[in-house]
C-alpha cells in the first residue's frame, strides 16, 4: 500500500456552500455506520464508528466541514436512536471536535494525504481526549475504555480514512 499520495486536501470556510453539503454526506455516513456496527455486541465500543467520517471529513475537506460533522453525527445519533447516551454525549463531542480539529491542522500543515499523518491525528484526538475524559469523568479506567477495547476502531480509521480519503477526488 502506498503510505503518501499527492491527492489534494481542502479547507472549505463556513461561507461555502461545498462545506454544509459534505458535512450532511459524512453525518450521513456518520449515522449510518454506528447503526451497523451496533448490530454485534459491543460494536461501537470496540469499532468506534461515531469517528470515521468526522476523520475523513475534516482531513479532506478541513476544519469547517470537520467540525459541522463532529457535532451533528454524535447529536443526530443520540435524538434518533439513544447512542451515543446523553450522559456520554460531552465527551464524544469533546473527542469528535478534537479529531476534527487535530485532523484539519494536520491535513493542512502536510498538505497531502499521508497514512502517518492520518495515524498522528488519530493518536492526537484519542491522547488529548482521554486526558480530557479523564477530567470530565474522574475515571482513568473509562477515559482509558477506547484505547482498551476501541484499538480495532482506531486501526479502521488510520487505515480505512486513509484508503477512503486517497479515493474522494473532489
Amino acid at each position: 500500500m502506498k503510505t503518501t499520495t499527492s491527492t489534494a486536501v481542502y479547507s472549505l470556510s463556513y461561507r461555502d456552500s461545498r462545506a454544509y453539503t459534505m458535512a450532511a454526506l459524512f453525518v450521513a455516513g456518520n449515522i449510518l455506520l454506528p447503526q451497523l456496527c451496533h448490530l454485534v455486541p459491543q460494536g461501537g465500543l470496540v469499532w468506534l464508528p461515531i469517528y470515521f467520517f468526522t476523520l475523513v471529513a475534516a482531513y479532506k475537506y478541513g476544519l469547517a466541514a470537520g467540525l459541522l460533522t463532529a457535532l451533528v453525527s454524535p447529536i443526530a445519533n443520540s435524538l434518533l436512536f439513544g447512542m451515543p447516551a446523553a450522559a456520554v454525549l460531552p465527551v464524544i463531542l469533546t473527542k469528535s471536535a478534537l479529531l476534527a480539529l487535530a485532523a484539519a491542522f494536520i491535513a493542512s500543515r502536510v498538505r497531502r494525504v499521508a497514512l502517518w499523518a492520518v495515524a498522528l491525528a488519530v493518536l492526537a484526538y484519542q491522547g488529548i481526549g482521554t486526558l480530557a475524559e479523564w477530567g470530565m469523568t474522574g475515571s482513568l479506567t473509562t477515559a482509558l475504555q477506547d484505547i482498551r477495547l476501541g484499538w480495532p476502531g482506531m486501526l479502521v480509521q488510520v487505515f480505512g480514512g486513509f484508503a477512503i480519503i486517497k479515493l474522494i477526488k473532489k
